[in-house]
């Protein structure tokens, strides 16, 4: 861990990890192992930055770290100057749907969407205003007109046409680059009216085509079969504004899955699939899509992704692949589970996470945490189930009552709570000598 950590970040940090969710911030603090998955997406953000794009799909069990590691690809993204947007699919946002759930996914991952300045979402209206500002400065520079000039609403409105001309060539690339001069012209006279119906229709809040029309210059609104196509746009844009791309993240793919109706699930498959031509094939530019789930929904030959063919054919695995040989260029990423040496790690860290937190000295040592861990593995009693989920809020649980109760000790904890492991008090020697054979044991 950093030799320095922010209260804010502690305290977020140990908050969500006991509750068993994802923080948003400080996850380099505990972040371990992974190293391949994030070279990775590393490579995936060269590709985009160079006007590629990009699609995964992480596997992995419940508690694996999935939506660890998006988070932390997440952030990593915007401290390289991309812009991200996030969302959690459920039964009310999917890819599409009879009922605008594709249209309530992209409204979601417009609300979250994220810069190096604005992390917590909500900056569409600050990019504008960034890209914006920047044309009217350099037109201002090579017309001479002044700031107050009425001559310089057109001449900018001129140059927004000739910039946006590129999009002019994607599907709804005209109405979007309308709607963007509106918002210019609202700013730059006032008209805030103008300006709010502008980010209204970019926002995908629009009900019909002639309520848009009577506010705007647009013959379209965004709707659920064609907000993907928005997105792409989107990204487009945020690289003329001078940032590297556009990166989705999109959580809980097991809901996908999840519709019980053959004919719905198919059809957000199909629209799965469309996503992954678009960024495989190279219509897409400087996009990358990057889902989650669960093997199940990958797998699943009778309900997952590989009941559709289409799918199933693209996504299958390396025939060359093996548990020694992982190809992480291939559109699935499998997460296996840390080792037990990844998982001591972390456990150090998160002693050192707490003990900074409250200010106090963490004196659990590797004798300590080695039978912890074992403890764990014989407590749960199925490798399978060794999560860092699992193994992060219960180690967090010991630490808090350690913490609350001084005069505890760590046996005599681990020895109330009835666990059949070795104890810390047994014979430090012995301990050290059968710690190699500890870790050898582990099969995760």
């Amino acid at each position: 861990m950093a030799p320095t950590i922010s209260r804010r970040e502690s305290g977020a940090l140990i908050n969500s990890l006991t509750a068993g969710v994802v923080p948003r911030i400080g996850l380099r603090h505990i972040a371990v192992g992974r190293k391949n998955e994030v070279n990775a997406f590393l490579n995936d953000m060269n590709t985009i930055e160079d006007g590629g794009a990009s699609f995964r799909l992480i596997s992995g069990q419940y508690g694996s770290g999935k939506s660890f590691l998006l988070q932390m690809i997440r952030n990593n993204a915007m401290d390289k100057n991309f812009v991200v947007a996030d969302a959690d699919l459920s039964p009310e946002r999917r890819l599409t749907g009879s009922k605008g759930q594709g249209l309530s996914t992209y409204r979601e991952l417009l609300q979250h969407l994220s810069t190096p300045t604005r992390p917590d979402g909500g900056s569409l209206e600050a990019i504008l205003q960034k890209w914006i500002m920047g044309l009217q400065s350099a037109v201002s520079k090579e017309s001479g007109y002044r700031p107050n000039e009425p001559q310089l609403v057109g001449a900018v409105s001129e140059r927004i046409a000739e910039t946006m001309m590129e999009l002019s060539e994607l599907a709804y690339g005209f109405a979007f680059s309308n709607v963007i001069d509106s918002y210019w012209r609202g700013m730059k006279t006032g008209d805030d009216d103008l300006k709010q119906n502008a980010l209204r229709w970019l926002r995908g809040e629009y009900a019909t085509k002639t309520e848009a029309k009577k506010d705007l210059p647009v013959d379209c609104i965004i709707e659920d079969a064609s907000w993907y196509e928005f997105l792409k746009l989107f990204a487009v844009f945020v690289k003329k504004a001078g940032y590297k791309g556009l990166l989705v993240f999109l959580d809980e793919g097991v809901n996908l899955y999840k519709i019980p109706h053959k004919q719905a699930r198919d059809s957000n498959y199909e629209k799965l699939l469309t996503i992954f031509n678009d960024t495989m094939q190279g219509k897409a530019q400087n996009i990358g899509v990057f889902f989650s789930g669960t093997p199940q929904f990958i797998y699943d030959e009778r309900r997952g992704l590989f009941n559709y063919e289409a799918l199933r054919t693209r996504l299958e695995d390396n025939r060359f692949s093996s548990q020694n040989f992982v190809d992480f260029t291939t559109p699935v990423i499998k997460l296996n589970q840390l080792s037990s040496e990844e998982l001591f790690i972390l456990m150090e860290r998160l002693c050192e996470l707490h003990s900074a937190h409250y200010n106090y000295d963490c004196t659990l040592g590797e004798n300590e945490l080695t039978v912890f861990l074992k403890t764990v593995v014989s407590r749960l009693g199925a490798d399978q189930l060794l999560t860092p989920r699992e193994i992060t809020r219960d180690f967090l649980g010991l630490l808090n009552i350690l913490y609350q109760n001084s005069e505890t000790s760590f046996d005599a904890l681990m020895n109330e709570q009835n666990y059949a492991v070795k104890s810390a008090e047994s014979d430090p020697e012995t301990i050290s000598s059968d710690h190699d054979d500890l870790f050898a044991e582990f099969d995760i």
